[in-house]
């Protein structure tokens, strides 16, 4: 019996050890088992990434808006379900000369998921942003930044890269709470070839919308311009 219940604690404890593993794997910003992965751009050249995720909304208006009065173009990773309920803004999104990149269908995490519903989630929602008007390349950020095998083995196969970002003033809820602090913190942060990760589409994300405007003014300001994520990285 004691040789059972220590055999048991030995394969509960390594079980737990490979969760952690995986869980610190799945949200790496520098490694994955498949394919590229792409946090910033290698350059020296003093130019910056906006990327928005989640949406359209009804806030799509607004953040079109800024970026017409501060002549930026941006990379919006939109969702397919989202598109589905508001196509018109995801039009607009387009006909204003932004990239549209896919951020899957449903935005649940893509880790211990089945091929199939990997496979679903990228290739419906490209359905729907051909859909919308966008003829460009199509790159794929995964919800909440997480992969593991499943998804980035897909995105390899089909020669696409994972973006993520390294800036997101919203990880810190501190900073995530009021749009000066966020200005700050990207301005502190800033390096050529930096993607920078926002979310404007929701109410709850005011202070995020609110600092676009002092982030744009400030790196300007720094000598920065900005690109979509496909006139940085290619």
């Amino acid at each position: 019996m004691k040789k059972i219940v220590i055999y048991v604690s030995i394969v509960l404890i390594l079980l737990t050890a490979l969760a952690y593993i995986g869980l610190k794997l799945s949200s790496s910003r520098d490694f994955q088992f498949f394919g590229g992965l792409v946090t910033s751009a290698d350059t020296t050249e003093k130019v910056v990434t906006l990327t928005f995720d989640d949406g359209p909304t009804d806030n799509t208006d607004e953040i079109l808006t800024i970026l017409k009065e501060e002549e930026v173009k941006a990379t919006f990773f939109v969702t397919g379900k989202e598109i589905e309920e508001n196509l018109e803004d995801a039009k607009e999104i387009v006909a204003a000369g932004h990239e549209l990149g896919n951020h899957s269908y449903s935005h649940e995490r893509m880790v211990l998921k089945t091929p199939s519903f990997i496979k679903n989630e990228i290739e419906t929602t490209d359905e729907l942003i051909r859909k919308a008007g966008y003829e460009g390349k199509i790159h794929f950020r995964p919800p909440f930044g997480k992969k593991l095998i499943g998804l980035p083995y897909y995105l390899d196969k089909h020669h696409r890269k994972t973006i993520l970002w390294n800036i997101e003033p919203e990880t810190y809820p501190e900073i995530a709470s009021d749009s000066t602090k966020i200005v700050k913190h990207v301005s502190r942060n800033i390096q050529p070839g930096s993607i920078i990760l926002l979310h404007v589409m929701y109410d709850s994300r005011r202070e995020s919308m609110k600092s676009v405007k002092g982030i744009i003014t400030d790196l300007k300001a720094k000598g920065y311009t900005f690109k979509t994520v496909s006139e940085m990285i290619e």
